[in-house]
């Protein structure tokens, strides 16, 4: 009698969860609820300070002139912020890296900006808990990264009796010397054997690995593609740094030809286009670092600051005569 109810109470619940709607399909469900719990998500509102930036960045360029006075008191991730949206403005160069520079930056992304070798050593004379480093696309940084090899070689107490493995690693936890990672997309092969022989520590353009290289884990920064100062940026509206008229111009019909332009004379037509769009910015860029050059000459030499007050005197002297 028991095992009868229990048949009997089984049959039951199966007609009660039986479905006759031959058009009902389960994927289809999944695929209605899935929609709905993402229709319900709100959508995540941004920062005043997002806000701030974002209209900030918008303008940037009106206020680059007098940056150095206004970002003096700014944090340290507002200062980071705004060279992100400058660098995809296209507006980073020396002038504008130097003023937004902090000490407390852990990485440092010039990648594709105007910024020379005299801004890069300026901000790293400043920011010494540098971690992380992209100078891709900037002037001449294959050959600034191929300059600095020899400082990125430990020194060798004996040479004859040491080997570059057995140093110690905590007489090489900072500075130049203490790099482990090196993305270099377009590495010349004299400058991979000069590092693989002696710089084994060194690992150059690694790749992402569950068991990492050499008993060390690749940091996200090493990997190629990753953009060091995406995270900064994440919260601010993308049309902050969408600049009208970025595009290349079209060739006009004297340059043109009936079959289509070569990719030489495509790459030298936007070169020359580039070139002539920030010649004024070089010159304007040059005679900061000119005056920039005066004022630090007239601050720490005793001669110079001679010259000038007897400049200056001669010129009193010839008013009263």
């Amino acid at each position: 009698m028991d095992k009868g109810k229990k048949a009997i109470m089984t049959v039951t619940n199966s007609l009660e969860n039986l479905d006759l709607n031959s058009n009902s399909n389960p994927s289809r469900k999944i695929t209605t609820n899935f929609q709905s719990s993402r229709l319900l998500e709100k959508k995540k509102t941004p920062t005043l300070v997002s806000l701030c930036l974002g209209v900030v960045g918008k303008h940037l360029e009106d206020v680059i002139e007098d940056l150095d006075e206004i970002a003096i008191n700014f944090p340290a991730d507002i200062k980071m912020a705004m060279a992100a949206i400058a660098r995809r403005r296209r507006l980073l160069n020396d002038d504008v890296i130097i003023s937004l520079a902090d000490t407390s930056w852990e990485i440092l992304d010039i990648s594709g900006s105007d910024v020379s070798d005299f801004g890069l050593e300026k901000v790293v004379e400043m920011c010494k808990s540098l971690r992380a480093v992209d100078i891709r696309g900037s002037p001449r940084s294959d050959y600034t990264t191929r300059r600095c090899l020899s400082i990125f070689k430990p020194k060798l107490n004996d040479v004859n009796g040491d080997s570059w493995e057995e140093l110690d690693t905590m007489e090489i936890s900072n500075g130049a010397e203490s790099l482990r990672w090196l993305v270099w997309e377009k590495i010349d092969r004299d400058s991979l054997e000069i590092l693989s022989t002696e710089c084994p520590r060194i690992t150059v353009n690694p790749k992402s690995s569950p068991f990492g290289i050499r008993g060390a884990a690749v940091p996200r920064e090493a990997l190629q593609g990753i953009t060091l100062d995406d995270h900064v940026v994440k919260d601010i509206d993308p049309k902050t740094w969408a600049v009208c008229g970025f595009n290349l111009k079209t060739v006009s019909t004297s340059l043109s030809s009936p079959t289509e332009l070569s990719v030489a004379e495509k790459f030298r037509l936007a070169f020359v286009e580039r070139d002539t769009r920030l010649a004024p910015k070089r010159a304007k860029n040059a005679r900061q670092h000119q005056r920039r050059a005066e004022r630090e000459l007239m601050m720490t030499s005793t001669r110079a600051k001679a010259v000038a007050l007897a400049s200056q005197a001669s010129k009193s002297l010839k008013s009263w005569n």
